[in-house]
């Protein structure tokens, strides 16, 4: 972030418009090159002014009088510019003319919604999405700096040109942990994450317009991506001599089994396995992500995993039924098994809860309305995503067929 590195004060008086003698005074603030000019109401005979020191010569009782009240002006001008610095605000020329002229107050900084959006949803959010934002508000920072050379904007400053802007920079920024530049999906998420800081500021009074009025985010329809049958065959019946391998494995399999997400596996406890309606063991829990109260039975893949750790060391010390692994380890694992397994997709986490929307249980025509409630949604078009998935399957399989039949006849 851009640091101030110059700031001066020049006490001036405008001999271009002289009148009786009299010349006005002003204050020239500068902040590394940008001027600011505050005017002072006060005049100066031309004679008595010293343009080299910036003060009135003489030491008569008008002189003194003038020199005091530049004096005071000069010390305001520096606390200001102090406290915007210490206050970690906005420190411009114009920023500093607006605190010494009690003008500031309603003049709402783009870092001063983003601290307020902080603060205010602590302890709202759920962690991964507060860190989604954490990400979107550094992308900000970075775009101020490179394309306005500041730390800081004014949002009554903000237009659609910056927003088109700041979403050329996203397509345009390659990060330093990865290869390639963001996807179109990646920058309509920061850019939704910020149309989501203006709108916070609007509500607030912050602003009198909203800059995104005209914008509309552009996300391209991906199919979600899960494991076939004999992809999902071929990781279960790995084995690993790899403690650690073996454990994503586990886990992994489990999700497709259970529908859990990574947070929600790694947070079960013996507390959360109970007798179901049905006499059969089932996983009553609250999603980490939304709250919401899921039950889920469990399939005989999914209990003999749980049985396997029911005596493990780690999960024993941490008192919950498998041993705690970072998401970021875990999915640089799945590649490992993904190589090892010789599938080419990109195995994630998360693909697991895919696999449990199509392969495990939509492909074996368990209705949508029980896959929905299972998988905790709270509306069945989230779920319809999936069925889209396998009339693809379908329509894949079909072909094939319709090759076969063709074959034969030939």
């Amino acid at each position: 972030m851009k640091t101030t590195t110059t700031f001066s004060i020049l006490f001036w008086a405008d001999f271009s418009r002289v009148k009786e003698n009299q010349a006005s005074i002003y204050a020239r603030i500068t902040v590394n090159g940008k001027r600011a000019t505050i005017s002072l109401k006060r005049k100066v005979p031309v004679t008595d002014w010293d343009a080299h020191k910036g003060r009135s010569r003489g030491t008569n009782q008008n002189t003194r009088i003038l020199n005091n009240y530049l004096e005071e002006v000069n010390s305001s001008l520096f606390k200001c510019y102090q406290d915007l610095k210490l206050e970690h605000k906005l420190v411009i020329s114009q920023a500093i003319k607006a605190r010494y002229l009690g003008e500031d107050e309603e003049n709402h900084s783009v870092i001063d919604i983003i601290k307020y959006h902080n603060e205010d949803m602590q302890g709202k959010l759920k962690w991964g999405t507060q860190k989604n934002y954490y990400t979107t508000q550094k992308y900000i920072s970075d775009f101020l700096v490179k394309t306005y050379r500041t730390s800081d904007k004014y949002l009554k400053e903000l237009d659609y040109n910056f927003i088109i802007k700041f979403e050329k920079y996203l397509r345009g920024h390659l990060p330093d942990d990865h290869q390639k530049p963001m996807g179109n999906n990646t920058v309509m998420k920061h850019i939704e994450r910020f149309r989501k800081l203006i709108n916070l500021a609007f509500k607030l009074g912050w602003l009198d317009r909203d800059p995104f009025v005209n914008c509309k985010s552009q996300f391209i329809k991906t199919e979600r991506g899960f494991l076939s049958l004999e992809e999902l065959r071929a990781v279960e019946d790995k084995q690993f001599t790899i403690e650690r391998l073996q454990l994503v494995k586990d886990l992994f399999v489990f999700s497709c089994y259970t529908s859990l997400s990574y947070i929600d596996v790694i947070n079960l406890t013996e507390d959360n396995i109970n007798i179901g309606i049905d006499g059969e063991l089932w996983i009553h829990y609250k999603r980490e992500k939304t709250t919401k109260s899921i039950r889920i039975p469990l399939l005989p893949q999914a209990l003999e995993i749980i049985e396997k750790y029911k005596t493990n060391r780690k999960s024993k010390f941490h008192e919950n039924l498998f041993p705690t692994i970072s998401n970021q380890k875990l999915n640089a694992y799945l590649k490992e098994i993904a190589d090892l397994c010789q599938i080419k997709k990109n195995l994630t986490f998360h693909i697991a809860r895919h696999t449990f929307a199509t392969t495990v249980t939509l492909s074996n025509g368990m209705p949508i309305k029980t896959v929905s409630k299972l998988l905790g949604h709270s509306r069945i078009s989230t779920t319809q995503i999936y069925a889209k998935v396998i009339e693809r399957k379908v329509s894949d399989d079909m072909k094939k067929l319709r090759e076969t039949v063709f074959e034969r006849k030939e």
